[in-house]
Formats: C-alpha cells, sequence, structure tokens
C-alpha cells in the first residue's frame, strides 16, 4: 500500500510540473500575442522589458485567484479567503481542533468529539465516518479556486521519529483552462504510528474536483476517496501509570508510553467511503444594453524632427497617449433607442458644453442579467465498515451474537440523492430585493448488514428506505447591510413522512461610532429520525432493531456580534431537544423522552499592545441534564505571542505559546467496537479536565512559505498529570512538531 500511494503520488506530482510548465508557455505566448490567456488585452508599455526584446526568457503573470466552495443541497457558491494565513499555522493540524474544543484518543487521526455542543454536527453519511471529522471532507467543504496562473500548495507535518512519530502530507493543485473552467486534486495522508502501543492510524483521501462559472451553464464536480485504517488499543489497562507512575514502575518517577500496557492487542477499524458529487443550473435571463461616453483621442500636435532623432524631438521622451477614463451615463438614459445625437442632448448644459458631440465616443456594450436559474444536485456515495478482532478476552463484551474468541463486523451503505430546484434570482429589477427557490429532492438507501441471528446466517440483510422532501428558500445576498436566507423542507413519503427542518439566518452590518459592527443571528427548528445506524445495527457484540424510534425534536436560536477594530466575537444560544437520541452506558442507542436544554455562551476577544498579542476564547454551557448529557461547563483557549516582522519586512515571526484548559466532567468514554463515544459505565466512571495542555511555538512565513517549530505539551508530567481528553486514553506525551507550507504560483 505504502509503495502504491508513493507512485500515484509521484505521478500526479509529474503531471502537474507538466501541465505547469505548459500553462506557463501558453501565458508567455498570449502575453507575446498582446493578450492574456483569458482574452484580455495586454497594454505592450506595461510588459516585462525581456517580452518588449524579445528575449528567450518569459516571467509569469502576478498572481490572481480566488477560492469558494458551494452548498450541498443547491449549490450555492460561497466564497471563502485563500489558505495562506500566517497566524496559528502550527495548530493547523491538531486533532483537537484550532482551540482545542475536541476530545480524541491521543493520536494523529483518531476519533474525535468536540465539548462545545454548539459545535457538533449532524451524523452523515454514516455514524462510523462521523468521529474523523479532522480528516474526512463532506461535498461542501471541497475549496474550488479559480485563478489567472496554476495554483497548487504542498503541505508536510511531522511529529516525532520513524518508530512512534507521526507524519501527513497534503497536496494541492488547480489551474483554469480558460477564464470559465479550472480543474484540480487534492491528495491527503496522514500515518500517525502512535506513542502508545495498538495505536497507529493510516488515512489516505485522492480527489479531483473541476467548475465552470459561465454566464448561463454553471457546474461544480468532486469525487473523493477515502480510506481510513485505524489498529485499536481499547485504553491503557491502569490510568496510575500517568497520573501515578511511581505506583506502577516501582519508584519511578516516570513510564514510557510504549511500554504502557493497553487493553486490545490484535484489533482494527477500517471505513472506506467515496462519493461523486455534482451540481450544475442553467440561467435565464436578458441582455441590458449598457452606453458610455468617452472622450476622442487627439492627436499629438506635429513637432519639427531634430538631427539626432528625426520622429521627435530630442530631449523629449516617448510620445504616449494618456487615457481617459469613460463617463458613465446619467441614470434613465441606458436604452436601446437612444441615438447619439438625441444622447448629447439629453445632456446637462454643463457636460454639452465641456465635451461637444465632435469630441465625444459612444460605447455601446451588452450585459447579461439572469432572471431564473434551473438547478439539478445529484450525489453518490459508498460507505463500508470493518471491525475486526483476532483475539478477544472473554469477559470484554456482555453479549455474542455470532462466534467467541474474534470478530469480523461488516456493513456497507449506498445512497443516490437527486434535487431538483427552480430559482427566480435576486438583483433583476429593482423589485427583485431577495431570490426565491423551491425544490424537490429524492434519496434513495441501502444497507447490507450481517446476516440475522434468527435466520440463515450466511446470508447479509439488506435494508432500503427512500425519502423525498419538497422545500424551498428564500435569501437575500447582495448588498452591504443586510443579508439573509430562510430555507426548510417537509417529508412526504417513506421515511421522510413527518419530518421537517427548518433554518433560518441573517447578518446586519451597522456603524456604531468610528467602528462597523457585525451582528449575525440563526436559528432552527428540526423533527427528524434517528439516522438509520442508531434504528439498526447487527454485529459480534451489538446487535439493535429499533423501528419503534421516536423523531429527534429540536430548536436552537444564535445569536453573535462582532467588532473587529476592538478584536471582539461574543456568541450567545439556548437549545431545547426532545427525545435527544445517544448512546447509553452499554453503549446502545437510547432516547430521552423528556427534555434537554443547553445553554452556551462564548467570548473571543483579542488585545494587541505594539507587537505583543493576546487572543482568547472563553466558553461557558449548560446541560440540564449532565447524565444524559454531559458538558464541561468552562472551556478556555489563550495565546500569548509576539507578532512581527524582520529581514527588511519579508519575513513574518510569529512566537508565543497557548494554553488549553476545560472543567471536570464526565466525558464520554469510546468503544471501539462500534467506533462511537458513549457514556461511561456506572462501574468505572471517572472525570477528566482540569489539567492545562501548554504548547510552545515559533511560527514563520517567508513570502509564499510557512514554517512552524512546536513543543507540543510542554507541562507533560508536571501538575495533576490527568492528562486524559477520553477515559483511559492519554494524549501524547511531551513531543516536537514541525511543518511547512509552499505556495506555488506557476
Amino acid at each position: 500500500m505504502k509503495r502504491i500511494t508513493l507512485i500515484y503520488i509521484l505521478l500526479l506530482v509529474g503531471i502537474t510540473g507538466a501541465w505547469a510548465q505548459t500553462r506557463l508557455m501558453n501565458t508567455g505566448n498570449a502575453a507575446m500575442s498582446n493578450r492574456d490567456r483569458f482574452g484580455n488585452q495586454i497594454d505592450p508599455n506595461a510588459l516585462p522589458d525581456n517580452l518588449n526584446n524579445d528575449s528567450t526568457e518569459i516571467q509569469s503573470l502576478p498572481p490572481k485567484l480566488y477560492m469558494w466552495r458551494v452548498s450541498e443541497k443547491l449549490g450555492e457558491q460561497i466564497m471563502i479567503p485563500v489558505d495562506t494565513v500566517t497566524l496559528n499555522f502550527q495548530n493547523s493540524n491538531l486533532v483537537e481542533g484550532m482551540y482545542g474544543h475536541y476530545n480524541y484518543l491521543g493520536n494523529l487521526g483518531s476519533p474525535r468529539l468536540s465539548r462545545i455542543f454548539f459545535e457538533r454536527g449532524e451524523q452523515e453519511p454514516t455514524i462510523f465516518m462521523q468521529p474523523f471529522s479532522s480528516f474526512f471532507i463532506r461535498p461542501d467543504q471541497v475549496k474550488y479556486t479559480n485563478s489567472n496562473i496554476p495554483y497548487s500548495n504542498l503541505t508536510y507535518y511531522k511529529a516525532g521519529n520513524k518508530i512512534n512519530g507521526e507524519e501527513r502530507f497534503k497536496s494541492y493543485f488547480s489551474t483554469n483552462v480558460n477564464k470559465r473552467f479550472a480543474f484540480g486534486f487534492n491528495i491527503d495522508y496522514l500515518y500517525g504510528r502512535g506513542l502508545y502501543a495498538n495505536q497507529s492510524t493510516a488515512h489516505f483521501n485522492a480527489g479531483i474536483f473541476a467548475s465552470y462559472i459561465g454566464e448561463k451553464y454553471q457546474l461544480h464536480a468532486t469525487y473523493n476517496n477515502f480510506f481510513l485504517k485505524m489498529n485499536e488499543n481499547g485504553g491503557i489497562t491502569d490510568d496510575q501509570y500517568i497520573t501515578r507512575p511511581e505506583n506502577m514502575a516501582d519508584g519511578k518517577k516516570q513510564y514510557e508510553s510504549s511500554n504502557i500496557p493497553v487493553r486490545f492487542d490484535g484489533t482494527s477499524n477500517r471505513n472506506h467511503d467515496f462519493f461523486v458529487y455534482l451540481t450544475h443550473r442553467y440561467r435565464m435571463g436578458f441582455n441590458k444594453k449598457n452606453i458610455k461616453l468617452t472622450e476622442k483621442k487627439t492627436p499629438t500636435s506635429p513637432q519639427r524632427p531634430s538631427a539626432a532623432t528625426p520622429s521627435r524631438p530630442a530631449a523629449e521622451g516617448p510620445a504616449t497617449e494618456q487615457p481617459t477614463a469613460p463617463m458613465p451615463l446619467p441614470t434613465g438614459l441606458m436604452t436601446d433607442s437612444l441615438s447619439r445625437d438625441s444622447l448629447m442632448a439629453s445632456l446637462p448644459d454643463s457636460l454639452r458644453q465641456l465635451q461637444p458631440a465632435s469630441l465625444m465616443d459612444t460605447t455601446v456594450t451588452y450585459e447579461f442579467i439572469p432572471v431564473t436559474s434551473i438547478i439539478h444536485t445529484v450525489k453518490v456515495e459508498r460507505s463500508s465498515h470493518r471491525f475486526k478482532a483476532s483475539t478477544e478476552p472473554g469477559n470484554t463484551y456482555a453479549h455474542t451474537y455470532y462466534q467467541t474468541g474474534m470478530s469480523n463486523d461488516t456493513t456497507v451503505a449506498f445512497s443516490v440523492k437527486n434535487t431538483v430546484g427552480l430559482a427566480l434570482l435576486e438583483g433583476f429589477n429593482k423589485y427583485a430585493k431577495a431570490g426565491l427557490t423551491a425544490y424537490i429532492s429524492h434519496k434513495y438507501s441501502r444497507y447490507d448488514m450481517m446476516a440475522d441471528t434468527l435466520g440463515d446466517r450466511k446470508l447479509p440483510v439488506r435494508y432500503s428506505e427512500q425519502e423525498v422532501f419538497v422545500g424551498g428558500e428564500l435569501a437575500k445576498r447582495q448588498g452591504k447591510t443586510l443579508h439573509y436566507k430562510v430555507d426548510g423542507e417537509v417529508g412526504i413519503m417513506d421515511k421522510a413522512t413527518g419530518q421537517f427542518r427548518l433554518h433560518g439566518e441573517m447578518d446586519l452590518n451597522f456603524r456604531l461610532w468610528k467602528d462597523t459592527v457585525n451582528f449575525r443571528a440563526r436559528g432552527h427548528v428540526t423533527n427528524t429520525l434517528p439516522s438509520f445506524y442508531m434504528r439498526h445495527y447487527h454485529s459480534n457484540h451489538f446487535y439493535w432493531d429499533n423501528d419503534n424510534m421516536d423523531k429527534e425534536f429540536r430548536i436552537r436560536v444564535e445569536g453573535e456580534l462582532n467588532v473587529a477594530r476592538w478584536g471582539t466575537n461574543l456568541r450567545a444560544g439556548v437549545e431545547n431537544l426532545k427525545n435527544y437520541t445517544y448512546f447509553d452506558q452499554n453503549a446502545l442507542p437510547a432516547q430521552h423522552d423528556g427534555n434537554i436544554q443547553v445553554l452556551s455562551a462564548s467570548l473571543n476577544q483579542n488585545f494587541n499592545l505594539g507587537i505583543f498579542h493576546l487572543d482568547n476564547t472563553v466558553t461557558w454551557q449548560k446541560t440540564s441534564n449532565e447524565t444524559v448529557l454531559p458538558l464541561p461547563q468552562l472551556s478556555l483557549y489563550h495565546n500569548l505571542y509576539l507578532l512581527t516582522k524582520v529581514a527588511k519586512k519579508v519575513l513574518t515571526v510569529q512566537l508565543g505559546a497557548d494554553v488549553r484548559y476545560f472543567s471536570k466532567y464526565y466525558a464520554p468514554a469510546y468503544t471501539p467496537a462500534i467506533q462511537q463515544f458513549n457514556l461511561q459505565s456506572e462501574s468505572d466512571r471517572v472525570e477528566i479536565g482540569g489539567y492545562p495542555i501548554v504548547n510552545v511555538y515559533a511560527n514563520l512565513q517567508l513570502k509564499r512559505t510557512r514554517i512552524f517549530v512546536m513543543m507540543y505539551h510542554v507541562n507533560a508530567g508536571m501538575g495533576s498529570r490527568n492528562y486524559f481528553l477520553v477515559p483511559h486514553y492519554p494524549i501524547n506525551p511531551r513531543l516536537l512538531k514541525i511543518g511547512v507550507s509552499w505556495n506555488f504560483y506557476d
């Protein structure tokens, strides 16, 4: 597998280099013909000297690019910043997230669960892929790029050594065939050997994407293939190997992490997922005629030639014409039947006197104004899961349904979803203040699982479900002051019957003294059936068919306030849950028949004094039922650093230390046989938290290259030593991490 992966990477890199070289030559040829490769006219006076002098050396154009994502349901474009941010690059590969909000098993690429309830997503496509959100991406997370020259990025992370270290390689490439059509690929390979026994991970993703943005027809397509392999050790046998090593190591003050006994050997989980996603639309509208007046260019008055230069005076430089800016017509003058004479007659007297008709040029252009869009989106996805154990202690599981001493559990999910919509677009005339879209979606899902224990155990059990939803969206995305979007859908067939979702969001920008304040509001009301694998699953030790589960009803309201000048972001929200679905103390699906309320408030406040900065994130949350839905009340992140530019201001330097902390609580445990987080068993409850995790780092950027060096968990072995984010799964001890990222524009 490693050799195949390496060959695949080298092949793609070779193709990338050949394509980039070809595009660079085409760029040079376009410049020589006074047009760029998008067909835009180039001023010969602005060309590099080597091109004007017929030099054989070719210089590329300055890079211009932008990135966006698309919404999965209707394919709406969402602009995002290009990933070239210098600040806090050292946190970009941490499984616990940029601000340390995730619980995870300690190793790179392991399952994780956010401690902040409002950050938890839906269980899609299956419950087995959901814990790998640090690696797995959905169609609405794929980045599309449009650029005037090929763009590529290579990123490499490394920590530890070849025996127990971790590595990750990421590549991204995108190029334009023309100004409308672009395509590219991405590769993501992760290998975490693990500082504790039987903990290694190996994930690989390869994807391709393409976009076409025309006036009438637009298309986005992507294909991604994920392989996720993970060895399971079940956690360490005794927490005292971390918290009280002197009790376990004959008086020694520490215990080597690789020698700490673990619960499982020869146990692993495998996930394979691929999806093909296509969204395209055809826009219909009309051509609007625009007329502009520009001043005619007057010829240069004749000069008497000199002996030195017969074509121009000896003392003067080359004669150039100064272009004049086009003068837009007054409002109401852009009509098809308007002649040039009547146009001049309609101008004010002052303009007519300054710019008589004989000195004016009329330029007529046509602009396409879209009115209606026909939208089609399709997604095909297949996800398989396998749990395998070659040896199992006799008292590990409460039930065994198929075979003793070993397990080989498998399941496969396949789905096809089509969405067709009709949109009336925003802004095609002055009365169209918002866009309106209606759509219908159909999803077919098929699930294959292990045979029924009461039937023919040689034949797999197949379930199939269909869902049909009708919905609509009202959205205002244009303008600077107010934006909003409201979308809702209701199920009308099979499993979708009785389900509905209503989401709304808005943002308002207004002036407060000399600052611009941004206010955002979000909310949703949903009544949805628990996911398929919460209702059905067959395996060697866990088996359930819960067709009688009720729909889960949720209401959430959130508000957010941003003041960029003050460095302030304040968020607060409340959610009510009825029939909350979770994994109980026995790692089985359960529903709470009452109501649970969750309150949350978060403040991001950044301070700076010259080159010294202090960034702070404080999150408070409260759950009304800590037994069913345990959450830490307080989560903190603080980052103290020095930020400056050196070496003639071409090298950006960030030096600092950050700390993550959360209050103690009974965090969810992890069960490898279902690869899920569940409530801790009553006989083995432990609190985690109350322990700060400190990292010290240096983060540098030189032009297009970013580099960081970080000492992770520098305070290991100090204080309470209770460095668990999941019960019985300690995080890595002190570890040196490095990373580098290059951006290429050629």
